[in-house]
């Protein structure tokens, strides 16, 4: 009798122990990642990206989309960021960077994500690579990048310069021929269908300095046959800007064609102070119908091959290499940042090396772009050599986005500083543009710019690209001296809704897609 109750009783505890672990099944939670991912970030100072003065709200994202702004009560497994009154803006588009070449050995670079960069723009000054290996196609890169995501959005330009490197080899000091051009539109083509935003040329940079007009307009008029745009560092930012200028509307023109000037800048003593001529000449075509715009980054120094400073590329020219140091760049504003072999050259001016080796930096100059020339040897410098007031100028153009230019670890501060840079000095301390104008121009105005339909705005529906930072604290630290410094003062990034920054710290998340040309998609 004993043996029949205790089994009665233990029948008894377990159909419950049964019944309400079947209950427990039925109200388990769904696997997290299964669950909508709904983020309700709290008062924040909101600036739309358009311009407009900020409001005091709440914003509300799910599934990577902003779905409300407004004041809203956070449900069971919504996330909450308590803004605290901070700025909340649109992810940063960068439309001119060099980010990409180090993408895939540092997925979620500070370089970019510590100025608020949500999506890096490439295949700029006509030259594209596959993260740093041999290009083959956009469509290529797009599937390494898939393979491999990072933190930040990626879209490309498709690359002149590289094609016609392709195409004609070594032998690229003359016009191309027809066949010769044929084959570089159907590049152009490929890379187009695959999404790429337009077509991007770098004619002060070799092999294309050697292109001729015409040849940019064939393959503009492609490009537009897509709805692409079309955007370029032009031929000449010294001594032949103006005929440059002239060049770059002309292939708008005749392709009816979007242009963008890369980096507009005036890299000339003679041409300090000369932006607002620049400018008329761009208000004039855009009253003429074209679409013209410009990129602008607020340093003033440049970097590129030093071969830049003699256009002919006559390294024996001693006339033309005194005339670029006396008229150009001086020898105290050139700073070595490359040279294949001599690692000592590197953070040198041309006149402490020249000093160092006890000879003329007419000479010097001269000496090394012969070398490097003759051996193949990669050489790069900065020059300092652009006048602040062009640049306040250049940003203040209504049509003018930001831009760094830079890369992941850059020897130029650019590439770690740019738009916190703008934020810091030229709002904060110069007062030179509104807080509202300068998101505007790291936001919509160069999504408009590149064709990009639904990120650069904060409103119902558009991508959840978002970046939370303090205007009273946010801070550039990378100089010409030390460029090797993250910015400060971004508290939170997201990323196709996801958060990729918090409070300064990295999270895992890799949520970056692949942005193409919209009409493509």
């Amino acid at each position: 009798m004993t043996f029949f109750k205790n089994f009665t009783g233990a029948l008894i505890i377990g159909v419950c122990l049964l019944t309400l672990a079947s209950c427990d099944d039925q109200n388990a939670p769904t696997d997290e990642k299964d669950l909508p991912s709904i983020w309700i970030i709290k008062n924040a100072t909101i600036y739309d990206g358009l311009g407009n003065a900020p409001i005091n709200a709440d914003m509300r994202i799910e599934n990577g989309i902003i779905t409300g702004i407004g004041i809203f009560d956070a449900q069971p497994g919504e996330k909450i960021w308590p803004a605290e009154g901070l700025a909340l803006s649109p992810g940063f588009i960068d439309p001119h960077s060099h980010h990409d070449t180090k993408l895939m050995q540092q997925p979620a670079p500070k370089s970019a994500l510590g100025q608020g960069i949500t999506t890096i723009v490439s295949g700029l000054d006509g030259g594209a690579s596959t993260f740093g290996e041999p290009f083959l196609s956009i469509e290529h890169n797009f599937s390494v990048f898939e393979e491999n995501p990072a933190a930040i959005n990626l879209a490309y330009f498709a690359p002149h310069d590289t094609y016609r490197e392709i195409v004609m080899g070594d032998s690229f000091k003359r016009a191309a021929t027809q066949e010769e051009i044929s084959e570089m539109e159907q590049m152009l083509r490929r890379d187009l269908e695959s999404g790429a935003l337009g077509l991007s040329t770098g004619l002060e940079y070799e092999p294309s300095l050697y292109s001729e007009t015409e040849e940019v307009i064939a393959l503009a008029k492609v490009a537009a046959e897509y709805g692409g745009k079309y955007t370029s560092h032009i031929r000449s930012e010294d001594v032949k800007v103006t005929e440059a200028i002239e060049e770059v509307l002309s292939i708008a023109r005749e392709a009816n064609i979007p242009a963008n000037i890369s980096h507009i800048k005036l890299a000339m003593y003679d041409l300090h102070g000369k932006a607002p001529e620049v400018l008329e000449k761009l208000d004039a075509a855009r009253k003429e119908g074209l679409d013209i715009t410009a990129d602008v980054y607020p340093y003033n120094g440049w970097k590129a091959p030093m071969a830049i400073l003699m256009p002919a590329r006559d390294y024996t020219d001693r006339a033309a290499a005194e005339y670029a140091l006396n008229s150009i760049a001086a020898p105290s504003t050139i700073t070595i940042s490359d040279y294949d072999g001599e690692p000592s050259y590197i953070g040198k001016t041309l006149a402490e090396l020249a000093t160092e080796k006890n000879i003329d930096p007419v000479d010097l100059m001269m000496q090394l772009l012969q070398r490097a020339e003759k051996d193949n040897l990669k050489e790069r410098v900065i020059g300092r050599n652009i006048g602040e007031e062009d640049i306040q100028t250049f940003m203040k153009w209504p049509y003018t986005a930001i831009t760094t230019d830079g890369g992941i670890d850059d020897s130029h501060p650019r590439g770690q500083g740019a738009f916190s840079r703008v934020l810091a000095s030229y709002v904060r301390d110069k007062n030179v543009i509104s807080l509202s104008e300068a998101i505007r121009k790291m936001t919509s105005l160069p999504a408009h710019n590149l064709g990009i339909v639904d990120r650069g705005i904060l409103r119902e529906g558009f991508v959840a690209d978002l970046v939370l930072f303090n205007p009273d604290t946010i801070q550039d630290n990378a100089t010409f001296e030390n460029s090797l410094q993250y910015s400060t003062g971004i508290a939170a990034i997201w990323v196709n809704g996801e958060l990729v920054w918090d409070k300064g710290n990295i999270t895992d998340a890799r949520p970056g897609q692949i942005i193409r040309r919209h009409n493509s998609q």
